[in-house]
Order: C-alpha cells, then structure tokens, then sequence
C-alpha cells in the first residue's frame, strides 16, 4: 500500500482547496495518509481529518471536513468579530457591492489601518467558536495519521511546531492568526513557564515540511499549494500588492525548505552522503495556480458557501489529475522538478 505524508499550506478561505483535495484523496482506499504537516487552513484541514479519521475512517474523515467547512462557511466575513455582526449585518454584501465598483475592499482598507488591538476587549476571535468544536481526544490521540500544527513566535519570529496534546484550541488559532485581522494568540511556554504570543505559522513555515522527516514517515511528501508561485500579472492596487507580499513571505520558507531538500538529494547522488544517513524526500505537488491567480486577496478572509463549493471541486479535479499522472510515482521518485522550480 503506498504511503505519503501531506503538507497543507494556509491561506484563509482558500484552504477549502485542501478539503477538495483531501475528499479525493481519502476515496483512495489503497493509499494511507501517514502524516500531516498543516498551517492555517491546513492545521484546521489536519485537525479535521485525523479526528474523523479515528471517528469512522475515510468516510468519517470526508464527513468531519465537511462539517468543518460549512461551518467556516457559516462565519462569514473572517475580517468582523461575531460580536459585530448584528449592527453590521449587510457589511460583507455592501463590501461585494464596492469592490465591483472600485479597485478596494473597505474591509481590507480598514485591515490595514486599525489594529485587532482597537475593539478592546469586546474582541472575539470569528473561528474561535468553531475551533473550539474538535474532538481533541482524537486530534490528539496517538492512533491514525501523525499531526503537526505549526505557529510563529511573535517574539523570536521562530516556528514552533505543535504535536500531541500540545495541538488545543488554542495552538491551532495561533496557527491561523493573521496578525492584520486577529489578535496574537497567547500560550505559556511548557519549557520555560513564558508567556509566548503567536502569529500564523504561515510566516516561518507554509508549511513546515521537518518534522515529516521523521524515520516512520513515509519519504513521499505531498505538498497541497494555494499559495502561487507565480502571479504573471503585476499588481497594482494597494491590497493587490499588500497581498503578493504576503504570498511571496509565505512561500519563502517553504522554498528554502525545499532547497535543503534538493541540497541533499545533490549530497546523495554524489555520494558525499551514504544512503540512509539522510532522509531521501519524494516531493509531490497538488495545486490549481491559474484558480488562484483569478481570485482576489479578499476572498480569503470571506467564505461564501458558492466560493467553497467552488474551491472544493478544483482541488478534488488537482487531486484526480495528480492522481492519473503521478500515482504510479509514490513509493519510487518525486514529481516536482526540484532544480527547475528554482530557475
């Protein structure tokens, strides 16, 4: 049977891509998800998988991620707290209504000008009520896939990788905070008893790939991208371009995570390296770049049911065209032209 580890980037709505593609996957009944490396929308993507995994298998696996994203899809604009929404309950379709017209969102402007911090402590993290919801006897259990969620530390700007019955409520917001839209979660510090306060791990690993390299997980890492590479069109608005910047920051260090990975591989066909002294990563990739590109900054923080379902069905579509060109591949050589991917 062949076995693959899943690395699940973040980025807000957009991680509905990953419940597509990760309902195709678990049709698969001859491949096992050994592990999950997840940030943001991939930590919540993991999370539900593995609970409805341990719940019911593939079937509950699919079940679980359904919930979560109708869920999700319940909240509405990510960028308002819930405790907002009875005085501003039209402010996502006035927000629609003038992005048609002008080139910004006011939501976004206003993301951009007022901290978090503003509303006080009347401030409610949106997804907290869902996040809240997880069977975490199961997202934490021992059984069933492997599970890393990953934060950045606010202080050291490093990542901190969760695992075990460290993944909690709050260690998967953390994974989710961006720092534009939700206050910075805080957590003490098993080690040192610090108080530590967290941003998205999207920031220090989008997501992190090293702990998959454990010597019980698979070598086939399968990366789900909703974070291009490659935007062909220059931006020109102001929350076009606050936007690259954040694509480009978060693919940076999944890039330099590559690097090593590639760096190795030169290591071990030279022979520099004896075989088995180093993980042998097989890097596949899962992603819909020409999707991506079409859709705008704003849809990531505003989950409509018709832009989910719509995501879901192109990750499902990435999953069965990986699966009919690369499937053959697990277990025997990457699929991503590593060296290419850095010219």
């Amino acid at each position: 049977m062949p076995r693959l580890s899943l690395a699940l980037q973040g980025g807000g709505a957009h991680g509905a891509f990953t419940w597509g593609v990760l309902d195709r996957l678990l049709e698969e009944r001859d491949i096992e998800i050994a592990g999950i490396s997840g940030t943001s929308a991939g930590a919540l993507n993991g999370a539900a998988l593995k609970a409805g995994w341990l719940a019911g298998g593939a079937r509950g696996a699919r079940e679980n991620l359904d919930w979560l994203w109708a869920q999700v899809g319940a909240v509405g604009d990510l960028r308002l707290a819930s405790w907002m929404a009875p005085w501003l309950p039209f402010s996502a379709v006035a927000n629609e209504a003038v992005e048609a017209v002008f080139p910004f969102s006011p939501q976004g402007i206003a993301a951009q000008v007022f901290s978090p911090y503003s509303y006080g402590p009347l401030w409610k993290n949106p997804l907290e009520r869902v996040v809240r919801r997880f069977q975490y006897h199961r997202v934490c259990a021992a059984e069933g896939p492997a599970l890393f969620v990953s934060a950045t530390n606010v202080r050291t700007g490093k990542v901190r990788v969760f695992s075990g019955e460290e993944i909690t409520t709050e260690a998967i917001l953390a994974s989710a905070c961006l720092p534009t839209v939700f206050q910075a979660v805080e957590m003490a510090d098993p080690a040192t008893g610090q108080i530590e306060a967290y941003w998205d791990g999207g920031y220090s690993g989008n997501p992190a790939l090293f702990p998959l390299y454990a010597p019980e997980l698979p070598d086939d890492i399968v990366i789900v991208s909703i974070n291009p590479l490659r935007r062909d069109e220059l931006p020109s608005s102001a929350l076009d371009i606050q936007n690259r910047i954040n694509e480009i920051s978060f693919n940076a260090s999944l890039l330099a995570q590559l690097r090593a990975i590639n760096f190795v591989k030169e290591l071990l066909a030279d022979g520099k390296v004896a075989k088995g002294a180093m993980k042998d990563v097989k890097v596949h990739l899962i992603a819909d770049d020409a999707l991506m590109n079409e859709l705008s900054a704003s849809t990531k923080l505003m989950p409509s049911p018709y832009l989910l379902f719509r995501l879901k069905e192109a990750g499902r579509a990435a999953a069965t065209r990986f699966l009919r060109d690369h499937r053959a591949s697990i277990g025997r050589e990457g699929t991503v032209d590593l060296p290419g991917l850095f010219g």
